[in-house]
């Protein structure tokens, strides 16, 4: 894979110090999360095996050495792949573990030791126990910890509170399938549906939501979205077959602030940077990752990107490390790739 710099960027001061270090997996990876408590890059990464019997892997990477070791003792079996895989968002102080959850039939939480991975709590709220419905994705709430919320295609979005293993509401929140969700403020949170919209809701008024946005193209699904955790003013979503990422400004639902369509195929995750608020990163089926500096108003013709960086082959998942914020992971087939940026 190699790296080109559009032009300068704080991201980049000297395009000769882009690297990319590769992990090969016996498996296609799709879910994929960055450990926050690691001092190095750690990643779990979950299987694409479409059958019930998957698993997780925990990665490191040796900044040392620039190698990737795999543990054969920190892995787990998981049912189904995982849809998606995240840490807890602060380092447990004085806790030699850290807690990762996972999402595909059930909400499920690990506590990953140095030699081991055991499972700590299935969180299950179907109402039938001969119907499962499947999990699409999750968030676990930065400024409330004890907070996971969760989305399914059965269109309801169910926010637990893990401590306590109970749930603290569950509502339906939107006509069809919910593909993602996000976390704003300790309260609020946003989704992502099969009936193209984007919503959000307040804990404090659970009957009413708010649409920021709906698709241009009338049920047109939006599959992923991200939150801007360092101005929570602006979100980013994808729709289905698009090569566009949607940037939104909350304060003025329905137009978007930008629409970035440098992608020559459709975009399957997109991701803000944690350490500052103008840049994200999108990859798609093009093989790029492609990183976007926003600027304060955006011109007719559209914005390049800062940074292109080319796989070869299909990137189906993303993510910017939070406690490393130089590193982002992609996966695409049974690869895995460090960017340094």
């Amino acid at each position: 894979m190699e790296g080109r710099s559009a032009h300068d960027s704080p991201l980049n001061p000297n395009s000769k110090q882009q690297h990319t270090f590769t992990f090969d997996s016996p498996h296609p990876i799709y879910a994929m999360a960055f450990s926050t408590s690691s001092p190095s890059p750690c990643l779990a990464l979950g299987s694409f095996i479409e059958e019930l019997s998957n698993r997780v892997d925990i990665v490191s990477f040796d900044e040392d050495t620039l190698t990737f070791r795999s543990d054969p003792k920190l892995f787990f079996e998981h049912q189904y792949p995982p849809t998606k895989l995240m840490f807890h968002p602060k380092p447990l102080p004085g806790q030699s573990h850290s807690l990762l959850a996972s999402s595909g039939d059930f909400l499920r939480l690990w506590s990953v030791q140095e030699s081991a991975v055991e499972l700590r709590s299935v969180f299950n709220n179907n109402k039938s126990p001969e119907f499962s419905a499947p999990l699409t994705s999750f968030d676990w709430n930065q400024a409330e910890p004890r907070r996971i919320g969760t989305c399914s295609i059965d269109t309801t979005c169910t926010v637990w509170d893990i401590e306590r293993s109970t749930v603290e509401t569950q509502l339906i929140a939107h006509d069809k399938e919910v593909y993602d969700i996000a976390w704003g403020e300790a309260g609020v949170f946003a989704s992502v549906s099969a009936d193209g919209s984007v919503r959000v809701f307040d804990l404090r008024d659970k009957e009413h939501s708010a649409i920021v946005y709906e698709s241009p193209r009338p049920d047109t699904p939006l599959l992923r979205l991200a939150w801007n955790k360092t101005d929570l003013r602006y979100m980013a979503t994808i729709l289905m077959d698009s090569n566009q990422v949607i940037v939104l400004d909350i304060r003025s639902p329905a137009v978007p602030v930008a629409e970035l369509q440098r992608h020559r195929a459709c975009v399957n995750a997109v991701a803000w940077a944690p350490q500052t608020a103008r840049h994200l990163c999108s990859a798609g089926d093009d093989g790029q990752a492609l990183i976007w500096e926003l600027q304060a108003a955006v011109p007719a013709e559209g914005v390049d990107p800062v940074l292109v960086y080319q796989a070869g082959a299909e990137i189906n998942q993303l993510q910017w490390s939070a406690a490393q914020p130089d590193w982002i992971g992609i996966a695409f087939s049974n690869r895995v790739q460090l960017l340094k940026v």
